[in-house]
């Protein structure tokens, strides 16, 4: 007799039982349905130092790669030039042995006009400094009170617009007239040049101030001074450093076309004086010393920039 065994709604299922066998015979069929292929494969992981190896070989070529075929071909180009034009042009390996040869005493000093490219390259720098911090005395708070009020705007607002686009070497003349000599002119050069975009940049940053921030300073009675220390600048400096940026990048450009016309000690009075000399080896150097020394300061500054910048946060 079978008795048959009855379960409730609330009593526990009946526990399956185990075989083992059963078990690995599903397998073997499962396996059997495979593919040879996928049998034999076993899936591997790639260990994660060597993904993190690819990646920063990757990266490192995206980075140093692209750089180093520019070089080779201003290299390239500049070797053939130098084939074509029958030796009036030193080719590469001339002008690195010159380099060399400059580079190893590049401070001796052999008289007023006989200096080291040292000695020009700190000369004009100095130029550069005076000129650029005079036009940073005046066109930063000249820009914040342009940009502050409406009045000052239209009144500064044509006479930016003639003075600006006069080429800087065209003050070169005047400085000379005024100041009777060459090093205050050129000083005077590079702060005619440099003044234009830290007083456009300074004045556009303040003008793009929200709105609200200054309803709140007059809701509360803020003072002038506490409006600019408070709300003005910390919103205006991203503006203002990229006027500085553009202002130095001019001022490192007009420099060595004034000291071409004024003489004296300088990158631009050296680059003349070697073609006075016919050296152009020497000219060749100087136009890297001067690009060089340009990517320093840009590059500084675009740091210095990137610093006070801040993203707005999305929400």
């Amino acid at each position: 007799m079978v008795s048959a065994v009855f379960h409730g709604p609330f009593d526990p299922p009946p526990t399956p039982s185990f075989n083992p066998e059963s078990i690995a015979e599903k397998h073997q069929n499962t396996l059997g349905t495979m593919p040879k292929s996928e049998k034999s494969a076993s899936p591997q992981a790639t260990p994660a130092p060597v993904v993190a190896g690819r990646g920063l070989a990757r990266d490192f070529w995206l980075v140093a790669l692209p750089p180093a075929l520019g070089l080779g071909l201003l290299i390239g180009l500049w070797a053939l030039v130098s084939i074509s034009t029958a030796s009036s042009i030193p080719s590469p390996l001339e002008t690195w042995k010159q380099a060399v040869e400059v580079f190893s005493d590049p401070f001796y000093r052999k008289g007023p006009n006989d200096q080291g490219v040292g000695w020009n390259v700190l000369m004009s720098l100095q130029r550069v400094a005076l000129g650029f911090g005079l036009a940073a005395l005046v066109g930063i708070p000249a820009g914040f009170a342009i940009g502050r009020f409406e009045f000052l705007s239209r009144m500064f607002n044509p006479l930016i617009s003639l003075l600006r686009p006069v080429s800087p070497l065209a003050w070169l003349p005047i400085g000379l007239l005024v100041f009777k000599g060459a090093n205050p002119a050129a000083i005077w050069t590079i702060f005619i040049c440099s003044i234009w975009p830290m007083i456009i940049n300074t004045a556009v940053g303040v003008q793009r101030v929200p709105q609200d921030y200054m309803n709140v300073a007059r809701v509360l009675q803020l003072s002038e001074w506490k409006i600019l220390t408070k709300i003005l600048f910390p919103a205006v400096l991203p503006y203002m450093l990229t006027g500085v940026r553009l202002a130095v990048g001019t001022a490192w450009l007009v420099i060595v076309a004034a000291e071409m016309l004024t003489g004296g000690v300088g990158i631009g009075f050296w680059v003349w004086d070697e073609w006075n000399n016919l050296n152009v080896k020497n000219i060749i150097i100087a136009i890297f010393v001067i690009g060089i020394v340009g990517l320093i300061l840009e590059f500084a500054l675009i740091k210095l920039a990137s610093a006070f910048t801040f993203d707005e946060v999305k929400s």
